[in-house]
């Protein structure tokens, strides 16, 4: 509740105010992140010891809840951002963790590629060894604050032999590029755009983690984090567009009879399924955040399991919300269409919804066979 309670003014004066703006203009959310900066909520889960708050993944959630409700754009910025972090800690040197723990320093994950799409652990990216120095050679697709942050957590192939390996760049390094920036349809503050890595050399004490272990690497610092607070901005957008909804039906008249559309059976019903839905999704968010912090069996499941459930609740909680708001709806002012165009990209975000499917299927048949 600490977190929660500092984060609160930050929403009221600076994030919800701005995210229509952000969202119209395609603007990067520079002024919410500088503000959640210097409250010391960029260094949430940096350690103590370099300066941070030293929370783990149930502060993140609450962060990251509260924030999309108003702004998912702002909140899949900071996703990334710690999601970044996650995998920083463990190996990089204590002056990037320093900075990242004063606010000083954002970063973001730059895992998915144009060559292997939403198969994020098969990089078609190359890291050619040349001493000390690196030189990776990649095209990636839609990285969240490309050319806005200060550092991209990258894959690519191994140096030597199979599998990949994570790297720690610097965004202001000569070769890197953003062949077009993004403009699209949803989430459109959050400068998600390629990036073109043409010989960029990278010293190889950037590498996080060992030559060739970056899946082990990510599922043991990463993997806590990514599906979880992706879920996480799905669920507070589908309360955002709730609270928006339920604000609209039941403040909105008809003339020739005095009641509103609250009163309306269909209405209420619809509002009821949808809050069954966000219910259903946090409830399973809340499972997977047990089962990460008792290291339960079952916490790979989960994990796969709250990033579909939450995208995909998210899109029939904010199509009712259209659809029981009717023509009004439509209108920017209410804030509900916007939600409603933020809450598609979770669904196709690597690993995709039905790719998510395939993996929980085919843990499903193996385990009976």
């Amino acid at each position: 509740m600490e977190v929660l309670q500092q984060l609160e003014p930050l929403m009221r004066e600076i994030i919800a105010p701005q995210a229509a703006q952000i969202d119209e203009q395609a603007r990067y959310p520079r002024a919410a992140l500088d503000a959640l900066a210097a409250a010391g909520l960029l260094g949430l889960i940096s350690a103590s010891e370099v300066g941070g708050r030293g929370k783990g993944l149930a502060e993140a959630v609450q962060v990251i809840e509260r924030i999309a409700q108003d702004c998912p754009c702002t909140a899949m910025v900071l996703t990334m951002h710690y999601c970044g972090v996650a995998l920083i800690e463990p190996f990089a040197d204590d002056e990037v963790r320093r900075d990242i723990a004063a606010g000083r320093h954002i970063t973001t994950l730059a895992v998915s590629e144009a060559g292997s799409r939403s198969h994020i652990w098969a990089p078609t990216g190359t890291a050619t060894a040349a001493e000390d120095v690196i030189h990776l050679n990649a095209l990636k697709s839609m990285i969240t604050s490309a050319g806005e942050a200060d550092s991209y957590v990258w894959i690519s192939r191994a140096t030597q032999g199979e599998g990949n390996t994570l790297w720690l760049v610097d965004s202001r390094l000569p070769g890197l590029s953003i062949p077009g920036r993004f403009n699209g349809m949803g989430l459109r503050g959050n400068a998600s755009s390629p990036i073109e890595a043409r010989d960029v050399g990278v010293p190889r004490a950037r590498m996080l983690g060992a030559d060739g272990e970056g899946e082990a690497v990510k599922g043991r610092h990463l993997m806590p984090f990514f599906p979880t607070l992706i879920a996480t901005t799905s669920i507070g957008l589908m309360q955002g567009a709730l609270r928006r909804a339920v604000a609209h039906v039941a403040g909105t008249r008809f003339a020739e009879s005095g009641s509103s559309l609250a009163d309306l059976p269909t209405i209420r019903a619809y509002l009821a399924r949808a809050q069954l839905r966000l219910e259903q999704a946090r409830l399973l968010r809340d499972d997977t955040v047990a089962a990460v912090q008792a290291a339960r069996a079952d916490t790979r499941t989960r994990l796969l399991q709250t990033k579909a459930a939450a995208a995909e609740a998210a899109l029939e909680v904010t199509d009712i919300a259209m659809r029981v708001c009717g023509g009004a709806a439509f209108r920017k002012e209410l804030g509900i269409e916007r939600l409603f165009r933020d809450a598609r990209a979770a669904s196709v975000m690597a690993p995709t919804t039905d790719v998510i499917y395939d993996m929980l299927g085919k843990g499903m048949c193996d385990a009976a066979a």
